[in-house]
């Protein structure tokens, strides 16, 4: 997929990523405390699932790793067992109604779908035409999409951003006290550390 041209699903992956920009403050803040130990709520197929959506959201191309690559799934895996529990259910009664609508328009379940019937269903889900959704797909849509990117871009002690490699695309180093003057510099490419907010190379991996 070309960076700079509107994809089937109405954006581009440049606007994905320059939009991720605000997302690990967002998913920091979304947690009350950082998990102890990894946990999960989704089954096998639906988290096959979770990881197909991802990887059409944000997929692999020339500048780098999509979000299945990144571990968007396990993050939202993670998070659907801890800091957004409340939201479980009507997440699976959403990923169900994503099988059900792929069956009703393209014959197959989603997961099983080649990469441009996967784009209708959707296009359809965010264009709001997709059906069997609760209160309506945009709604669902809009929602995966943002736990995608913070899947492939907040920080990777909550499961997501496997061998920081959401950072590496954006170009973020990693949280640091300090930047030295050199570092501060225009046009200065500075070095990721590869390092956790919470400490070490820490991932929930």
């Amino acid at each position: 997929m070309d960076q700079d041209s509107t994809d089937k699903l109405g954006f581009t992956r440049r606007a994905l990523v320059v939009s991720a920009a605000i997302v690990p403050i967002a998913a920091i803040r979304s947690a009350t405390a950082a998990p102890t130990q990894p946990t999960t709520a989704l089954t096998s197929a639906q988290l096959e699932l979770v990881d197909a959506v991802a990887d059409r959201l944000i997929p692999k191309d020339e500048n780098g790793p999509g979000a299945s690559e990144c571990g968007a799934a396990n993050y939202i895996d993670r998070a659907l067992a801890g800091a957004i529990s409340a939201e479980k259910a009507a997440f699976l009664e959403g990923l169900a109604a994503i099988d059900a609508f792929s069956l009703k328009s393209q014959g197959k379940a989603f997961a099983e779908l080649s990469d441009d019937a996967k784009d209708a269903v959707l296009t359809a889900m965010d264009n709001g035409t997709a059906t069997g959704f609760t209160p309506n797909s945009r709604g669902f849509f809009t929602r995966i999409r943002r736990l995608t990117l913070e899947g492939t871009f907040s920080d990777p002690y909550y499961g997501g951003n496997k061998n920081f490699a959401g950072w590496d695309l954006i170009g973020y180093p990693g949280p640091r006290l300090a930047t030295s003057a050199e570092e501060q510099k225009m046009h200065v490419t500075i070095k990721p550390i590869h390092t956790s907010a919470w400490g070490g190379a820490k991932n929930g991996h």
